[in-house]
């Protein structure tokens, strides 16, 4: 349950982090945040889907 809610607020994290960066023109930093999106996003919905949420036991 805790590592959803990591790998959540990095997402939204990275989230802000890539508009900001596409905002100042800063290509560099929109690739690592897209990156970043993308793995930590991947993570989390696929913890959610792999174990439930809330955690099933």
């Amino acid at each position: 349950m805790g590592l959803v809610i990591i790998f959540g607020l990095v997402t939204i994290l990275a989230i802000f982090g890539f508009i900001r960066s596409l905002k100042e023109k800063n290509l560099l930093g929109a690739f690592f945040a897209f990156g970043t999106l993308a793995v930590f996003g991947w993570f989390a919905v696929m913890t959610i889907l792999n174990h439930g949420f809330p955690t099933a036991h």
